[in-house]
């Protein structure tokens, strides 16, 4: 940028007599246009431009970087040791692949799992059961028992890979891949009166279905709220243009907005539950119709 800017240079002036010693009478500043003005007034840095001031950058302009970009960094250099691939058909008709490559240094249990769910009969034939603004959800293997031993090891891996990538905000930048091991949603177990062998006794009923971690997510944009939810074990190599085709499939409209569901969730109400599954569900059937693992 020219120092030209500002014309800060100081205007010729005459000679004056050599036995008077005065001085000229002050020249005003150069006028400057509305648009000029208004540029300088909401730019510092034209008005660096001048400045003799060597003035270093401060903290906040270091804190000014994306922090999703550095999000998606950390996803971008963590170390693929697997590749598996999931074909997909929406309403029927082949969609394309999607290719995952799996963190199995940084995440050794949950990539396993994946792979071990890709291969066989564990995700083929299955569905995306869920499409919202930021990722699409697979529903996973039903058949697989919610053992508190693994997802709570999955669970204990999520905080392990989060510190080691530094992530500032969310691990889920676009393109990652993560197993489902929590639901924050679930309300807490209710008690309720039991009649057992004669006696009363007091029963936890859990409203929901915990997560037995099979059920996976792609993330389409940052989506922070994944985060107390989901293990990344992976991102999308290629076929994220398969991702996109699923994320534009018209869904059931969420209504967790209205007073009548809010009440109803909170009182427990199984109709709340059964109704918030069908959230967000797509209205034409999403498959895996086939999947496995990619020779390296």
């Amino acid at each position: 940028m020219s120092h030209r800017i500002l014309n800060t240079s100081k205007p010729t002036l005459p000679p004056s007599p050599p036995p008077q010693h005065h001085h000229p009478p002050p020249q005003p500043p150069p006028k400057l246009g509305r648009r000029a003005a208004v540029a300088i007034a909401v730019s510092p840095a034209l008005l660096g431009v001048v400045s003799p001031v060597v003035v270093a950058p401060s903290a906040r302009a270091e804190e000014a970087v994306p922090a999703a970009a550095a999000t998606a960094a950390c996803i971008e250099e963590l170390p693929i040791t697997a590749k598996a691939f999931l074909d997909v058909a929406i309403g029927g008709e082949p969609a394309g692949r999607i290719t995952i490559g799996l963190f199995g240094d940084a995440a050794p249990a949950g990539a396993a799992r994946f792979l071990s769910l890709a291969t066989g009969v564990g995700y083929r034939r299955k569905e995306f059961v869920k499409v919202v603004p930021g990722y699409v959800q697979h529903a996973g293997v039903v058949s697989y028992p919610a053992l508190p031993a693994v997802t709570d090891r999955l669970a204990a891996e999520m905080d392990v890979v989060r510190r080691q990538c530094g992530a500032p905000t969310t691990m889920h930048a676009a393109g990652a891949v993560s197993i489902v091991v929590r639901d924050p949603s679930l309300p807490p177990p209710k008690p309720k009166l039991v009649a057992r062998g004669g006696k009363l006794e007091i029963q936890e009923e859990q409203a929901g279905v915990v997560p037995n971690g099979t059920e996976f997510v792609i993330a389409t944009r940052d989506s922070p709220e994944l985060d107390a939810s989901a293990l990344v074990v992976g991102r999308v190599v290629d076929g994220m243009d398969v991702v996109a085709k699923i994320a534009a499939v018209p869904t059931v409209k969420d209504n967790s907005g209205s007073g009548y569901f809010k009440v109803a969730k909170l009182i427990g109400d199984k109709r709340a539950v059964v109704a918030e599954r069908g959230f967000n569900r797509p209205y034409t059937k999403i498959l895996v119709t086939n999947c496995g693992i990619l020779e390296q």
